[in-house]
Parts: structure tokens; sequence; C-alpha cells
């Protein structure tokens, strides 16, 4: 196995246990969720705050949430395109927020000095330029239907998705409802507003 395959085994078998146990997760932990030698570990990362770095580096990444995206059927109705790109993007999320939010409960921090926090971080992620795109593409049968640009649709469908799903209710909600619920609601209330009928403004 190359060192780059090794690297990306590595980081597979290690992130489910920085979510579980931040930065106190161990190089033997991970060597054993691996089925390596620890030793291996360190012919590939200098230490195990290179490690992190590395998990840190792939929760971030879209390309998982990019793929998602790419397999929405566009014969669809837009809602129902909608719903399937939010709940990858949330899927996204939810992983960047695990592992940011278990390094920063433990204090951990990679060598880059990047903090584990959740704060604003998934937000730069998930709103990456070629998140954009997939959705205006997503938007894009609907141009001339639209009252926005997909483009600005797109953005705006972002901003929701960042502010409103997967998190609590105010005041306490339902324990059981589940962010499928939250992202087929967050698309209802993007496509047809809060109003039972439209007011002009």
């Amino acid at each position: 196995m190359d060192p780059d395959s090794r690297r990306e085994m590595i980081v597979r078998a290690a992130l489910p246990l920085v979510i579980e146990h931040g930065s106190a997760v161990t190089t033997r932990q991970v060597a054993r969720a691996a089925d390596i030698g620890e030793g291996t570990i360190f012919r590939v990362f200098a230490d195990k705050a290179e490690l992190l770095d590395a998990c840190v580096t792939e929760a971030l990444s879209p390309d998982h949430a990019l793929a998602e995206l790419a397999l929405v059927s566009m014969d669809q109705p837009l809602a129902a395109r909608l719903t399937e790109a939010a709940s990858a993007l949330q899927a996204h999320l939810d992983r960047v927020g695990a592992v940011l939010g278990a390094l920063h409960a433990t204090g951990g921090r990679g060598r880059s000095g990047r903090p584990g926090s959740p704060g604003g971080t998934p937000d730069r992620a998930a709103g990456s330029l070629p998140v954009r795109e997939a959705l205006v593409e997503i938007f894009e049968p609907e141009r001339e239907s639209l009252r926005l640009s997909p483009e600005q649709a797109a953005l705006i469908f972002l901003g929701l998705l960042f502010a409103g799903t997967g998190m609590p209710p105010a005041g306490g909600g339902s324990a059981d409802a589940s962010p499928q619920w939250g992202v087929r609601d967050l698309v209802d209330v993007f496509l047809h507003g809060v109003l039972p009928q439209p007011v002009r403004i």
C-alpha cells in the first residue's frame, strides 16, 4: 500500500475514535481500529497532532457531500431534489460538528493551531464554491420560474441550512425530532414561506 493510501486508511479508522474520544484518542486505539501495528502510523504521520490535523482536514472536506449531490435525480420535483441535497449537506455538517466538537471538548488543537471549535468552520466548509455550484445545478431547471436566480437561491438555501437544521427547537422540543424532519421543514419554509398565503410587501 502506498503512503497516501495508508494515510487515507488510517484517517478513516481514526475519525470515529476522534468523535468518541476527541484529542484523548491514542495511536494504539487507532492502530487497533485500522488493524495495523502502532508503528505503521508513525511511518506516515510525524506524531498524533499531525494525525488529528489530517482527521480535521478529512472531516472538513465536502467531497462526500458533493458526490451525494451529484447523485440527486434531476427528474424529481424541486422540493424532492432540495430535500436530498439538504440531507447530504446536513450529514456533512453533522460530521464536521462531531469531529470539531469532540476536539474542542477535550481541549484539542492540531499542529496548525486550529482549535477544535464548531463555530464558523462548518459554514465555511459546506459553503465552499463547489458546493454552491452543485446547488445551482439543482435549481437550474427552474431558472425561468424562480423569483431569484439559481445562484441567489443556492446562497440563501445554504444560509437557511446552516442556521436552521440540526439544532434543537428553542424552548425544548420533541426529543425524537429527527434531522430528516428538520430538512423537510426547512425545504418547505424555503419554498413556501411561513405564512399560509403570499403577502405583497
